[in-house]
């Protein structure tokens, strides 16, 4: 016998020893075993160990009892799963037994139980479970039954799939005993609602008094009711609308609750409704068609008047939590149905003011009615709050000069807000300023002054005065000039130097226009001292308020400052912060319009940096856009800053200068944006643009330019040649076809750009003759074809009505191309085509699918892609009338036309979820199937001696599995996760490609959706332990080696997301792979890097292993 088994051996004889005290110890003794994770069990062991337990929770001393129901806990984890039956069959004969305490103790055992057991073994178990919970529910016996909602509340988050035929049944119960008061008369609440509301007092706290009860144990099943309800509504989102007509309203009924306890769960039940019903990312009402979701949200809408009725007293209630509950209801509410409160806004207001004036109490009540009142003048409209304004005020001001900090910085966030909504910029004022601006002003300016205040508090004082200044700045009358002069004092300040470069930023970019001399001249200095700062956050903050000050006050800058900050900008303009870089360049095209006298001393070194910047291949769209914006200003300053010729020889200078013939010896993207600046130069000097296309036009087919300067030619004449006027034209019709023919594929693609720009500015000469060489010329049918998509691009709709037909024949001529590359331009021009006449195309679109052939089908579904943008558009709703057609593709027998339909419905997905939303029923089914194996698909091909098999399945399975992914983040509510999971479990055996992307997902349902993950975490551990442990073979090549390395690093992601969850160490498995990976250095090493890596994601401790 071993050591540990003899020492059970012992404490089993104790705990049968007829001195409590001896079986007490003997019971705490096991229990300290049991949790140590070395321990093994034998079967004869087990068997005595759970059978003296279930002895012991008969004991006669309640200490042993008690002692003994907690040792299940860790028990069942260690025993087999037919002594886990044989517990809980005991548990449910003794909750039928006619001792009470017996029945409590069995109740307290079950409910330990589940929350050990794996969902998987749980669910195993429901069928038999729930009938004998559910009777028992009807026992005279509130501990009882409040036990038996905790257990369905459990069954709820840990098994939703198994308890779906139950959910009846539990709402039923959930319903009937979160009502259960015996003790309480509520007829007499029904007759005081009828009674005019008194502002005053009330006499609730009275009747409360009356009722209570020591004895009466009826609140915790109400509680136990509530929280279950609140389970049943997260586990089951698909039944969203039943619970709206069935929970939502006997919830709202029950928020009178006189329990405190009882009636923060009662809200907290109704927020989980409203979380649900909250419209996913990217909903828009107004685009779509009557949904689910809009329905969801009409019936919510309808009880808002409800909500309101039920909380009107709650909102003055004594208790603080009952405020604070409204609040957070209230607010979640606002946030779902922006807008709905506003009829509501006396009531709202009378609360608010009722819990700001309360100073009997914390200080929490006040930051929660503030809190509340900022989020809410977010989302209803400002003439609501207009009428309250006088009664809303006086208490917010209060609050600004309370002494506790955290009251005062809420309430400077709060009037912030109320400057900012009731007073915009952008609209006329509905509201006169005039009673209310002297206080707001001596109220944040006394906040300002002191000195000795905390720092969150100093920080959005200094914020609220920008927002002020800046909003109302021109009633302040003679404070203005005081409050300028305190803000330049805390610029002077390390500690509030950041928030106010911030605060005059919005006074500086204010329409109102101040006069700010008063300030400029101590303040610009100041500014450019702040540049050399090695606080990034200060030089971004500081390069706006530049950039505001210089397009607000131009020539009122005064010079000698203007130039001390020049001084600091060529050490700005440098790729090592791009965002710093383009803000830096911003500023230098605002000041050179407003000043361009004192630009001349750092025009050089500023154009040397950004020559160094344009020659980046890493430059952003934003700072390219700043560069041709200086630029222009440069050439546009009369007389100019500098010449046009000077700049155009600057930025041409780096490639004319290159070896003859090497090639293009900067990055292709450099060629873009050198040409790119040329073209704007050329757009701000239109005089110079038919010279400078003249001269472009020559190097273009000069036959001594090097590829680099044809690229650069050819690259430039797309922009500029639709300004420089019909003579370069001429002659660039026949060079850019010339070109086509070059033995330089970087020439071919420029010249294939260029032919399809330029042609959009000359649509009835170049059109034509562009669709003639492509009918002409089959051997440069692909370059020409993108020249025609450029130009569909280039083209505003209406210009390409005339030529549709002759366009659409011809695109669809070529669907047939046997290259891929081919049907994929002749794809993407289709897709612009259609654009240009959506109800016309659109029919004539769909009829190819039906009689096409295969690649055709394939080439038309790939055209729907291009029809899908991130943003609404007016092709939308009809588009989505038609989405049920296309999809119905993903049953062609074609391979490349479900690719194809897979990836457009990856598309929508991502980008229009809306378009597709409500169709998944249909769709996921043949998604689904996409994602097996097929082995007729899979074959063997002879390389020489060797064999080698391919699988033609695999791009259409990747394609569906890419598709999944993206479901999650846009369409998890219309998910049924199980069956989700089934077909993520399938991946993880599948191939590299397939295995990467299910890791990732499943490391992101573990985040998303942790109880179905939990319920089968046994059987996904495997595959990841399988990939974690695996040898590479003997000899295998680099690549090889690095693939299988990366596959282990992202199954051990998938492992460390999985062990966020605590639950999940319960699993058998995965308890064996975690102290498989402490005993292995290498899978040691492995998990502590992805854990050092996941900086973004969960820390250290809450991903430990034991």
């Amino acid at each position: 016998m071993s050591t540990a088994a003899f020492h059970i051996s012992n404490l089993l004889e104790k705990m049968t020893s007829s001195d409590k005290d001896f079986r007490f110890m003997a019971t705490s003794d096991l229990m300290s075993e049991l949790q140590k994770d070395s321990i093994q069990l034998d079967e004869d062991s087990e068997r005595k160990v759970v059978r003296a337990l279930l002895r012991l929770l008969e004991d006669r001393s309640g200490e042993v009892q008690n002692l003994a129901v907690k040792c299940l806990g860790p028990l069942v984890g260690k025993v087999k799963e037919y002594q886990v039956e044989t517990i809980v069959d005991t548990l449910c004969a003794n909750m039928r037994s006619d001792k009470e305490q017996l029945r409590d103790i069995a109740g307290i055992g079950l409910k330990t139980i589940l929350s050990e057991l794996p969902p998987a073994a749980t669910g195993a178990h429901l069928a038999r479970l729930v009938p004998l919970v559910e009777e028992f529910c009807n026992l005279d016996d509130d501990e009882l039954r409040e036990s038996c909602l905790q257990a369905f509340e459990a069954f709820l988050r840990k098994c939703p799939k198994e308890m779906d035929p139950h959910v009846p049944n539990v709402t039923s119960l959930c319903l009937r005993y979160m009502k259960h008061d015996p003790n309480y008369n509520h007829d007499s609440d029904e007759d005081e609602e009828q009674m005019e509301i008194d502002d005053s007092e009330f006499s609730e706290a009275e009747s409360e008094d009356e009722y209570s009860d020591d004895d009466d144990m009826s609140w915790k099943v109400r509680r136990a009711a509530a929280k279950c309800m609140a389970a049943l509504i997260s586990s089951r989102p698909d039944l969203l609308p039943d619970f709206h007509c069935t929970l939502a309203p006997e919830l709202i009924r029950r928020f009178k609750e006189r329990e405190e306890n009882v009636k923060a769960d009662i809200f907290g039940a109704y927020i989980v409704l409203l979380r649900h019903t909250r419209p996913p990312k990217g909903w828009l009402e107004a685009v779509e068609e009557p949904t689910q979701t809009g329905s969801n949200l009409n019936m919510l809408r309808a009880q808002v008047p409800l909500v309101m009725k039920a909380l009107q007293r709650q909102l003055k209630d004594r208790n603080v939590r009952t405020r604070q509950g409204c609040f957070n209801l209230l607010t979640e509410l606002a946030g779902v149905l922006p807008g709905s409160l506003a009829d509501h806004m006396p009531a709202l207001v009378s609360g608010i003011v009722f819990s700001l004036a309360d100073h009997s109490n914390s200080s929490t009540v006040r930051m929660d009615a503030l809190a509340f009142l900022q989020g809410l003048l977010g989302t209803e409209p400002a003439e609501a709050f207009h009428p309250h304004l006088p009664t809303l005020l006086p208490p917010v001001m209060a609050c600004v000069a309370d002494p506790f900090y955290k009251v005062a910085a809420e309430a400077l966030l709060v009037l912030q807000e109320l400057v900012r909504t009731l007073w915009p910029l952008d609209r006329p004022r509905m509201l006169d300023p005039e009673p209310y601006v002297g206080e707001m002003s001596t109220a944040t300016l006394a906040r300002l002054r002191a000195t000795d205040l905390d720092q969150e508090v100093k920080e959005r004082a200094i914020s609220c005065v920008g927002h002020l200044v800046g909003h109302l700045g021109d009633r302040l009358g003679d404070d203005l000039e005081p409050t300028l002069l305190l803000l330049l004092d805390r610029l002077r300040n390390e500690i509030t130097r950041l928030p106010a470069v911030k605060a005059l930023t919005l006074v500086a970019v204010s329409p109102l226009r101040l006069d700010l001399q008063p300030i400029l001249a101590e303040a610009l200095p100041i500014l450019a001292s702040f540049l050399r700062k090695n606080q990034r956050a200060l030089r971004l903050a500081t390069l706006a308020a530049l950039d505001a000050l210089a397009q607000s006050q131009g020539l009122g800058l005064p010079p000698p400052a203007v130039r001390a900050v020049l001084a600091e900008l060529p050490a700005l303009v440098s790729e090592n912060d791009m965002h710093v870089a383009q803000l830096a360049v911003d500023f230098l095209a605002t000041v050179t319009q407003a000043q361009p006298s004192s630009l001349v001393e750092v025009s050089g070194p500023v154009l040397e940096e950004l020559m160094r910047l344009l020659h980046s291949p890493l430059l952003p769209a934003g700072v390219l856009a700043a560069t041709e914006g200086f630029l222009q200003a440069l050439v546009g300053t009369r007389p100019p800053c500098v010449e046009y010729s000077e700049l155009i020889s600057l930025l041409t200078a780096p490639v004319y200068n290159q070896a003859e013939d090497g090639g293009p010896g900067l990055h292709k993207q450099v060629f873009h944006s050198l040409a790119r600046c040329v073209a704007a130069l050329s757009a701000a000097c239109p005089q110079e643009a038919a010279g400078t296309a003249s001269h472009l036009v020559s190097d273009a087919k000069s036959p001594h330019s090097s590829t680099g300067v044809k690229v650069l030619a050819f690259l430039s004449l797309a922009e500029v040649g639709q300004v420089a006027g019909p003579g370069p034209q001429r002659e660039l019709k026949t060079v850019l076809l010339e070109a086509l023919g070059s033995p330089s594929e970087d020439v071919r693609a420029a010249a294939a750009y260029a032919l399809g720009r330029v042609g959009a500015g000359n649509l009835p000469d170049f059109l034509p003759f562009l669709l003639a060489q492509i009918e002409a010329e089959p051997r440069r049918q692909y370059l020409l074809l993108h020249a025609l998509r450029e130009a569909l691009g280039a083209t505003q709709p209406d210009n390409l009505k005339p030529y549709v037909e002759d366009v659409w024949a011809l695109l669809f001529q070529r669907c047939e191309s046997p290259e891929e590359g081919t049907r994929c331009v002749v794809a993407e021009c289709i897709g612009k085509l259609v654009l240009v006449n959506p109800p016309f195309l659109l029919p004539r679109f769909r009829k190819q699918l039906a009689v096409g052939q295969p690649y055709t089908r394939s080439t038309v579904i790939t055209a729907v892609k291009f029809l899908i943008s991130d943003q609404p558009h007016s092709i939308d709703p009809l588009l989505k009338s038609y989405i049920a057609e296309f999809m119905e593709s993903l049953q062609d027998p074609d391979l490349n036309v479900r690719r194809a339909t897979l990836t457009f419905f990856n598309s929508a997905v991502h980008n229009k979820p809306s378009l597709v939303r409500d169709l998944l029923d249909d769709i996921l089914p043949l998604l689904y199937q996409e994602t097996k194996i097929r082995r007729d698909l899979i074959r063997e091909v002879e390389m020489g001696p060797f064999k080698h098999t391919v699988d033609d399945g695999l791009d259409v399975r990747k394609a569906a599995f890419e598709c999944m992914y993206s479901l999650l983040e846009s369409c998890l509510g219309q998910l049924d996760i199980c069956e989700y999971l089934n077909h993520v479990e399938d991946g993880l055996k599948d191939h590299y490609d397939i295995r990467m992307l299910t890791f990732i997902m499943l490391a992101r349902l573990a985040a998303l959706c942790p109880a179905p993950v939990l319920q089968r975490v046994d059987r996904l551990v495997e595959p990841l332990r399988a990939t974690c442990t695996a040898k590479v073979k003997a000899g295998s090549v680099k690549q090889e080696l690095e693939k299988q390395d990366e596959l282990k690093r992202s199954a051990m992601r998938a492992v460390a997301a999985l062990l966020t969850n605590p639950e999940v160490r319960k699993s058998p498995s995965m308890a064996d792979f975690s102290t498989q990976i402490r005993s292995n250095p290498e899978l040691t090493t492995l998990f502590e890097s992805i854990q050092k890596d996941s900086a973004s994601g969960p820390s250290m401790d809450s991903m430990e292993l034991s």
